[in-house]
């Protein structure tokens, strides 16, 4: 697809759905491209892909592209559940920049995954189970501090 295709239809989400910041879509067509990419070579397979196959890619691209930060710069985008993605697709659908089969459907997106569970999780420092954590008390009062 043309980029004036894909600019002007872009316009056109935003104006029905202005929800969603505009680099959130230019992402999203990334990660499909990515996730498709990657079944390829992965499996041989080409074609569509499902809700949950494209936010597995969408998961696996954003810790790529962007680590501790997928949080922030999806807070930015306005971007706080996988349901959101599947808004973005079927927006899309309609302006007919991404397809859809019969079975495809909006819930197909719902509660996939935690964003904190995907996003977050993995940059947290291991805590080992029989070690507690580390409590830091201060018993002077601050003015005395300084």
């Amino acid at each position: 697809m043309d980029q004036f295709k894909l600019d002007t239809a872009l316009d056109e989400v935003i104006a029905n759905e202005p929800r969603y910041h505009r680099g959130a879509y230019g992402f999203l067509r990334d990660a499909l491209d990515f996730t498709l990419k990657e079944r390829k070579k992965n499996t041989g397979e080409s074609g569509h892909v499902s809700g949950q196959q494209l936010l597995d890619g969408i998961r696996r691209f954003a810790l790529k592209q962007f680590g501790p930060m997928v949080p922030t710069v999806f807070e930015y985008w306005q971007i706080k559940c996988t349901e959101d993605f599947g808004h973005m697709v079927f927006a899309l659908v309609e302006v007919g920049i991404f397809g859809k089969t019969e079975r495809d459907s909006i819930t197909d997106f719902r509660d996939v995954y935690r964003f904190h569970d995907a996003f977050v999780a993995p940059f947290l420092p291991e805590q080992k189970a029989d070690t507690p954590p580390v409590r830091i008390t201060i018993d002077s009062p601050a003015e005395e501090l300084n």
